[in-house]
């Protein structure tokens, strides 16, 4: 029996790809390297070690990952300011979560730095949710399943009672895992991808009473 829902954060409450993208290749400029937009989709959703540092990597790129994901966020801060919203059904979606006592979590591989200015962007307040938990708190990245399990155990729920809402191939990998169901998001990778997931639909707004009924 359902009790608790663990979200993901990009591409699931808010798409922000485009924007951490358009940093790591500004930042990767000011270093004297051209990157393309192309070069971050294999790493979607790892985590920003991954994400600019699988680049790095692809081209022998010289990193140091603490300066350079700082500055990427620094960039990221300024060129989203006023322009992230929560993506189509996620309040909506919330409040249905709300409405059946259910406790909430954000799971993001993304760091706190990063979780924090996009929920302060679109306005989804931190105690909208019971916890929330940044890839700096585990050690194993998606598609391990540790994120979910702490997540799970933070809200002292049963893994196999949460429902996980995820938008990457790798995330979906770590719902499964960790014995939780998973409603996937097409915001990332097409349904096709998805071959693991109990629900596959566009958007928040089309989420099946089902998910959320079992």
């Amino acid at each position: 029996m359902i009790t608790g829902v663990l979200f993901d954060m990009d591409g699931v409450l808010l798409d922000s790809e485009e924007y951490i993208t358009r940093a790591g290749i500004l930042m990767f400029s000011e270093k004297g390297f051209k990157v393309k937009e192309e070069d971050f989709k294999p790493f979607t959703g790892m985590g920003e070690n991954r994400f600019l540092g699988g680049v790095a990597e692809k081209y022998g790129i010289p990193f140091d990952l603490e300066k350079d994901k700082a500055r990427a966020y620094a960039i990221y801060e300024r060129i989203t300011r006023g322009k992230l919203k929560p993506l189509k059904g996620v309040r909506e979606f919330v409040e249905r979560c709300r409405k059946r006592n259910l406790k909430l979590a954000v799971a993001t591989s993304a760091d706190e730095v990063k979780m924090k200015i996009n929920l302060r962007e679109t306005g989804l307040r931190e105690e909208i949710f019971d916890t929330l938990v940044n890839g700096l708190e585990v050690k194993h990245k998606k598609p391990h399943p540790e994120i979910y399990l702490l997540a799970a155990k933070r809200l002292g729920l049963i893994p196999r009672d949460c429902l996980v809402v995820e938008d990457a191939i790798s995330g979906m990998k770590a719902a499964k895992a960790a014995g939780c169901k998973c409603l996937a998001l097409t915001s990332s990778f097409s349904a096709a991808e998805f071959d693991q997931a109990d629900w596959v639909i566009p958007d928040l707004s089309e989420a099946p009473e089902d998910c959320l009924n079992w």
